[in-house]
């Protein structure tokens, strides 16, 4: 069998099996018991990003993965990064930098083009750690996308790892799922699988043995364990928006609504809002109404244009002015603050086809698309109305605003961010101002609420890692993955 202390990789057989939370447990679980690990994902295409020390940009999910194994997030543990503009196209991050679109690959093997950049930031890992975790991405068994694949058993065969396939019983079907994607596989692809996972089960245990039983004689793969569903866990989401609202709001005092952009990046921003016991978040689908709310809060966009002319067709800017109209709140960040300006120029075509659109002219703010993509991570100080909070975030974007008016943010004697004259409409293009507990409680005083309490979303994080990494503990067979080490 092939040696897992170097390098094991997690597959699926769909998306939202369970891959992304697996590498994390496994993380802190490695980490806790003293052995360097880093997770690594080849591909990954979502909205969602993080900006990593050395100012390069990878998923959101590996650089929560790297919090999980207790190390910095680095560009080479997500060297390709997809990030849509359409259906059809997508911006392509190599190791951390923008370098081309989808469409301009022409007539090369995209396999050609990744792959070496792929393998480099690997073997880089492998150098330093003595461990990578390894998530693959969406199902092995999309036969369709064999030809060009580096993020499954392409990769897998070419580095020489071996894989564990994960499914979640929740869904249904997961032995149709298991086998299925087994049979999928060529005889070499097979011969790597060195188990099943099984995640989110819930109930009698005893029920899914017989199960168990048929499924390690008919594929002569072992199940190395059953993870039970696991609530109350904060746990960052690699890219879809879950706009259901499961929490329980009995305590809330402020109603937020954040409208869902049709190319959303970066919802993450919204996590601590999520977790707090005193705030209703409500997303709001394309095309619903905004509810009634004491603020309503503009997300960042891959697309500005497209979406702030979606914006329009929804009837939200509409919705936002009656919001207004009735002394509400509004605050933008990132393509949100570009959206709330008087205008968004994107001259070279960077994320779409048009050229122009006008904004909702709530701030005294120009922005134009630039080529150059902005990517750094900030500390400094938030100020509304003479109060201040220190606060920490990041940039990820391509427009350059030109604004007149009162600043939000002075980070190393400069400023970010707008204030409008009348103290309703605020933007900033800086990702993870809620996180701070200081500025979280300014930004709430200033939608108007100061009683609200404080909410330490790291705190949270590292609570959800831990139950996560007990959990794993229990319910996995860690000899059988890791028969060279004492694991707890």
């Amino acid at each position: 069998m092939l040696s897992t202390s170097k390098a094991l990789m997690v597959q699926g057989t769909t998306s939202d099996a369970g891959k992304s939370v697996l590498v994390a447990g496994l993380g802190r679980l490695l980490a806790r018991n003293g052995i360097s690990v880093a997770p690594f994902k080849s591909q990954n295409m979502a909205l969602n990003s993080a900006v990593t020390e050395e100012g390069g940009e990878i998923g959101r999910a590996q650089a929560f993965q790297a919090i999980a194994c207790k190390v910095s997030p680095s560009v080479h543990m997500n060297p390709i990064l997809l990030k849509p503009n359409s259906d059809c196209q997508a911006q392509i991050i190599v190791q951390g930098k923008a370098v081309d679109e989808t469409n301009g690959i022409g007539n090369r093997s995209y396999k050609a083009f990744a792959m070496p950049k792929v393998l480099e930031s690997f073997t880089k890992l492998q150098s330093d750690y003595a461990c990578v975790l390894i998530e693959g991405a969406g199902s092995p068994a999309e036969v369709n996308l064999r030809e060009n694949d580096i993020a499954n058993m392409g990769f897998a065969e070419e580095a020489d790892v071996p894989v564990i396939i994960v499914a979640d019983i929740d869904k249904g079907g997961v032995f149709a799922h298991l086998t299925g994607t087994l049979d999928c596989l060529s005889k070499t692809e097979q011969e790597r699988v060195i188990g099943f996972v099984i995640n989110r089960f819930r109930g009698d245990i005893t029920l899914l043995e017989p199960g168990l039983q048929w499924l390690e004689e008919k594929t002569g793969k072992p199940v190395l364990g059953v993870v039970p569903y696991l609530h109350g866990l904060m746990l960052d989401a690699e890219d879809a928006v879950d706009v259901a609202q499961t929490l329980d709001h009995s305590k809330a005092v402020i109603n937020i609504a954040v409208p869902v952009l049709p190319r959303i990046s970066n919802h993450t921003d919204f996590d601590v809002l999520r977790v707090h016991p005193q705030v209703n978040l409500q997303y709001v689908a394309p095309g619903a109404d905004i509810p009634p709310c004491d603020l309503i809060v503009l997300p960042g966009s891959k697309s500005v244009i497209a979406d702030m002319n979606s914006l329009r067709s929804f009837g939200w800017d509409k919705q936002i002015a009656r919001h207004l109209r009735y002394g509400g709140k509004v605050m933008g960040i990132c393509g949100g603050f570009q959206m709330l300006g008087e205008s968004i120029a994107d001259p070279y075509g960077l994320e779409g086809e048009l050229p122009h659109a006008e904004g909702l002219g709530y701030l005294r703010a120009r922005t134009t698309i630039e080529k150059e993509k902005v990517l750094t991570r900030k500390t400094g100080t938030l100020t509304i109305a003479g109060e201040k909070a220190s606060v920490t975030g990041y940039e990820i974007h391509m427009g350059v605003t030109e604004s007149v008016g009162i600043p939000l943010i002075e980070s190393e004697g400069e400023f970010e961010g707008l204030i409008s004259e009348d103290n309703q409409v605020l933007g900033t293009y800086w990702h993870g101002v809620f996180d701070c507990p200081e500025a979280l409680l300014l930004l709430l005083s200033w939608a108007g609420f100061s009683g609200v309490e404080g909410v330490d979303l790291d705190a949270e994080r590292e609570r959800s890692l831990d139950a996560l990494a007990d959990a794993l503990a229990a319910s996995l067979d860690l000899k059988k993955l890791w028969p060279e080490w004492e694991l707890s």
